[in-house]
């Protein structure tokens, strides 16, 4: 077959996908090695502006790990982590909400615009997009999503604007930002705006029986086999609080939630417009 005839082959396998995602929201959680590499960022940033284009309402959640790492050791200040999250004292919030609402979102926002977007970034704060407690006193300022307000992220989609939302949050019990895990703030968001799909971009092939062989990738997990599957250690680690998201967004009547690997370049596209399907997809019980 001819390249052009593959190209067309393609499009034309892309099409009944296309038809059955316009007008529905599809909620990305961009973080991880996809953020860091150019080249797997402007693939991503792509992916996103031909979501978009095609009618498709985009929303992208993000976090930017790496970033605030960078600005806490250039301020020389020790980060130490609880449980596996990052303790949060107010010298790490400070950083957090500069360098997440600030320079991440921004830059994110600048690429889209420039790759021919139409990005206008929120944070969680603006028109008390995510509202939240502490969580608990030995973690610092990490906060629980009470509240999500979708008003300004259904007025960017409106407005044709592809949203991109960096997770902080304002609190409600005492005058302060919050940090927020982006995995539970995607999830919730995707929840509270009725998406079709959560797609939660990561640095591995998806959830794999044997971490140590790509090739037990699983490709669909029903909610109800997630507590066997922790049992059993096959979801261990940090993979835990990332598929209680994925449960949690499922309850909340999220048609699907797909795992993705970040580092491979336009994985989003090849999950939603072909029939090859190379993440974790989870689906609720009776699908």
């Amino acid at each position: 077959m001819s390249s052009h005839a593959q190209q067309a082959q393609t499009l034309v396998e892309a099409l009944p996908y296309i038809q059955k995602f316009t007008g529905k929201t599809i909620v990305v959680k961009y973080g991880g090695n996809a953020m860091i590499s150019d080249e797997l960022r402007q693939a991503v940033m792509k992916d996103i502006i031909l979501l978009h284009l095609v009618g498709i309402r985009v929303v992208v959640v993000h976090g930017g790990g790496p970033e605030i790492n960078d600005m806490l050791k250039k301020i020389g200040h020790q980060s130490h982590f609880v449980d596996g999250l990052r303790y949060t004292d107010e010298v790490t919030m400070d950083v957090v909400q500069s360098v997440l609402c600030g320079k991440v979102n921004k830059n994110l926002v600048a690429q889209l615009n420039r790759l021919g977007g139409n990005a206008i970034g929120l944070c969680g704060m603006d028109g008390q997009l995510f509202q939240a407690v502490q969580m608990e006193e030995k973690y610092g300022l990490v906060g629980e999503i009470t509240a999500v307000n979708t008003e300004p992220v259904q007025t960017a989609l409106q407005n044709n604007y592809i949203p991109v939302v960096s997770t902080v949050a304002q609190g409600v019990d005492k005058d302060t930002a919050y940090n927020i895990n982006a995995d539970t703030a995607a999830a919730l968001l995707a929840v509270a705006l009725g998406a079709e799909k959560l797609i939660l971009l990561t640095d591995i092939r998806g959830l794999l029986r044997d971490p140590k062989d790509e090739e037990t990738l699983i490709h669909v997990v029903h909610t109800y086999e997630v507590p066997k599957l922790v049992e059993e250690g096959v979801i261990s680690g940090g993979m835990i609080p990332k598929m209680e998201c994925c449960v949690q967004a499922i309850h909340g009547g999220v048609d699907r939630v797909h795992i993705l690997d970040g580092r491979i370049p336009h994985s989003i596209l090849i999950e939603l417009l072909s029939d090859k399907g190379i993440g974790t997809m989870m689906i609720r019980e009776e699908d």
